[in-house]
């Protein structure tokens, strides 16, 4: 039976970048960073104390999704504070921090373009 996600793929143009971001801005850690195709790396990286991965590829013909927002939602125990330490390390926000009533939201951007959203798990005080 299925049990999980192992990892969700990121559309990015510069594997180099991309890799750099999501290690030094983001905190991510690298599983895998090998040659896949003739152009590509397959890089796969782990969120600490988290069991899905993301996989830092672009399929071929799935170029145009690149800078686009993604279905992916980060969560963080704290987004406004987790929104402050990422900014300090310069990831840039689409939609500052702010509460809703099913908890408290913010869109970031990658260096590419593309969007996610860092939520929290519930509502916080």
């Amino acid at each position: 039976m299925v049990r999980g996600i192992k990892f969700t793929g990121i559309p990015v143009r510069d594997q180099d970048v991309a890799l750099k971001f999501y290690t030094e801005a983001m905190g991510f850690k690298v599983v895998t960073d090998q040659p896949f195709t003739p152009t590509q790396r397959w890089i796969e990286l782990l969120i600490p104390g988290a069991e899905t991965g993301l996989a830092l590829f672009t399929p071929e013909g799935h170029e145009h999704r690149i800078g686009e927002f993604q279905s992916i939602s980060f969560w963080c125990d704290d987004v406004f504070a987790t929104a402050k330490t990422l900014q300090q390390r310069g990831v840039t926000f689409a939609q500052e921090p702010k509460s809703e009533p099913w908890g408290s939201t913010a869109i970031f951007k990658d260096p590419d373009g593309n969007q996610f959203v860092l939520s929290s798990k519930g509502k916080q005080k």
